[in-house]
């Protein structure tokens, strides 16, 4: 009964929709201004989570910039224009997604070129192992070491 409860329990916490923080007193209302706001504010860290967008956070900072957003659109902003302003006043930290500038080049760029390199590295030592154990042919047995083996081998062949 418990197993069946706990499944129920998280069946329905999978199928329910994601709780959003934009409280019914923001929500612009024109549907399509209202969609463009969402969008920007699902693009937008807030400040004080910083790992979840200001459409998510219920912190009072993210209300605010959802509200900033909302008068900016309702200003006549373009998406590019919005987003411009809030990168100009909280700097290039607000974007969830960083554009690809020359400041963030690298931001971008490290983890392909750490993956290529790591890649490239791995494929260099297992070729580099291959030579070496190929192309290395075993020494001849000395003398002494041949001597050595005949004995052995007669030894084994004695006690079978």
């Amino acid at each position: 009964m418990r197993r069946m409860m706990a499944a129920f329990v998280a069946l329905m916490l999978l199928a329910s929709p994601a709780a959003y923080a934009v409280q019914p007193d923001e929500i612009m209302s024109d549907p399509a201004k209202e969609a463009r706001a969402r969008d920007l504010s699902r693009e937008l860290r807030c400040m004080v989570c910083q790992n979840q967008s200001i459409d998510d956070s219920d912190a009072p900072l993210a209300r605010d910039l959802r509200l900033l957003v909302r008068e900016r659109i309702a200003a006549g902003d373009s998406n590019a224009q919005v987003l411009d302003f809030l990168v100009a006043r909280y700097g290039e930290f607000v974007l969830l997604k960083p554009r690809f500038e020359r400041q963030t080049i690298l931001l971008w760029l490290l983890a392909p070129l750490l993956l290529i390199g790591g890649g490239l590295a791995l494929w260099l030592q297992i070729r580099r192992r291959a030579r070496s154990g190929a192309d290395v042919p075993a020494p001849p047995l000395t003398p002494e070491e041949e001597a050595r083996l005949a004995t052995l081998m007669s030894d084994d062949a004695k006690s079978s």
